[in-house]
Formats: structure tokens, C-alpha cells, sequence
């Protein structure tokens, strides 16, 4: 299933990106994301996003694997 950001319209998000917005606002949205348009709506970075998908990949979260 192809996912595509709600905002801009990116099409084909990569799975650390639908993971960090399950891991950041409910493992039941429907609407994604890219990171761009997610740090801007959380008001932070791409680079602190991708450093959060970091942190949680170290840790084993299922989401990115």
C-alpha cells in the first residue's frame, strides 16, 4: 500500500517515516507525514526527527524494523 503525505502529497513514504508518525500521534492514524512537513507541523527539525528514529530503532521498537 502506497502512503503519501497529507500535506505536500510525497508520494511513497519510507517506513521509518510512517513509523515515527505512528510512534508520535497513534499506531491508528491514517493520515502521514513526510518528514518535512511533520517537523514543521511539530515544530521542530527533520534532523531531530531522524535522530528520534535513531533513538527508537536502538531501543527495538517494532515500528522500524
Amino acid at each position: 500500500m502506497e502512503i503519501n503525505c497529507v500535506v505536500c502529497g510525497k508520494e511513497k513514504l519510507d517506513k521509518d517515516t510512517i513509523g515515527i508518525n505512528k510512534k508520535i500521534l497513534s499506531n491508528e492514524i491514517s493520515d502521514f507525514y513526510c518528514l518535512n512537513c511533520f517537523a514543521e507541523y511539530l515544530g521542530c527539525t527533520e534532523e531531530d526527527l531522524l535522530e528520534k528514529i535513531e533513538e527508537f530503532k536502538e531501543e527495538g521498537c517494532t515500528l522500524f524494523r
